[in-house]
């Protein structure tokens, strides 16, 4: 597979990820945990399917248990403190900082073997930010505390060091997610029980919403950004993450649950800039 196709695959994450706000509230009532541990379900299931239809479940049982520990980790410890951040301290400030995974990415891809980060990738993931900064700064919400910031950087962090990581272990097969996602469904499932009421989707439209999610956002997802970090530019699908917000609010206006802003215009314009940036700083990169 060569590295623009996989950074392709990779972006498919990105897109999928748009529709995760559109798709949760269309899943309203479910409490989060609940839903987790159901579109996990889903998602672990999909992948397993997958295995056993591409005659992979021996490649499944030579992964390194650590690695599944740390699979699991990334996953299950990113949500858990992404809606345990929100729980605490439900504001836009919250949002930007759990926000700032991409960035962390393209800075901690310098420390990759064989990666060069450039000023103009540094660059350009700042400048998507901003663009990022003006959608979720505009959001309403609570208030924010010391707290539930901390908890917002955890995941961000998290997730950045899962996404990077995961580039080390490019020998380790993508049905691995597989396992990742069945394991988080699990320990979701416990985090439900622990901490929330169950409630069920109530109309068709939300159990529609519920298995979307399973299958787009919160499974099919998992394994394309898998593919895309281990083998695709890791840089350039860093910068190109902050089109998710964007997209995502685009995804809401389509759909009549937000309006429609020159604020939207503005960022697309700063996200498309950044990437535009880092685009050209892999480009050269590979030219050298």
């Amino acid at each position: 597979m060569t590295r623009a196709r996989a950074t392709l695959i990779g972006f498919t994450a990105v897109l999928l990820w748009a529709l995760l706000a559109l798709f949760t509230i269309g899943s309203a009532p479910v409490p989060a945990f609940q839903l987790n541990a159901i579109c996990f379900a889903i998602g672990g299931g999909v992948g397993l399917i997958w295995t056993l239809a591409t005659g992979q479940v021996a490649a499944l049982r030579r992964v390194p248990v650590q690695v599944y520990l740390f699979g699991t980790a990334g996953l299950f410890g990113y949500h858990f403190l992404y809606f345990t951040a929100f729980r605490i301290a439900p504001s836009a400030e919250t949002g930007l900082i759990a926000y700032l995974w991409p960035l962390f990415i393209v800075l901690l891809s310098g420390l990759l073997p064989g990666e060069r980060l450039s000023v103009a990738h540094v660059l350009g993931a700042l400048i998507a930010f901003g663009g990022a900064a003006l959608i979720v700064l505009g959001r309403e919400g609570g208030e924010a505390n010391a707290l539930g910031l901390a908890l917002a950087f955890g995941c961000a962090v998290t997730w950045a060091v899962y996404s990077v990581a995961s580039r080390r272990l490019g020998q380790v097969p993508t049905v691995a997610v597989t396992v990742y996602c069945l394991a988080t469904a699990l320990l979701s499932l416990l985090s439900h029980a622990l901490l929330e009421e169950t409630r069920w989707p109530e109309t068709g439209l939300g159990w529609a919403a519920t298995l979307a999610l399973g299958v787009g956002p919160v499974g099919l997802a998992f394994f394309t950004w898998d593919i895309g970090m281990k083998k695709g530019d890791i840089q350039l699908l860093g910068v190109a993450s902050y089109a998710a917000p964007l997209l995502s609010t685009l995804a809401l206006v389509l759909a009549g649950i937000a309006p429609p802003s020159l604020l939207l215009l503005v960022a697309a314009l700063l996200i498309a800039g950044g990437a535009a940036l880092a685009a050209w700083a892999s480009a050269r990169k590979n030219q050298a």
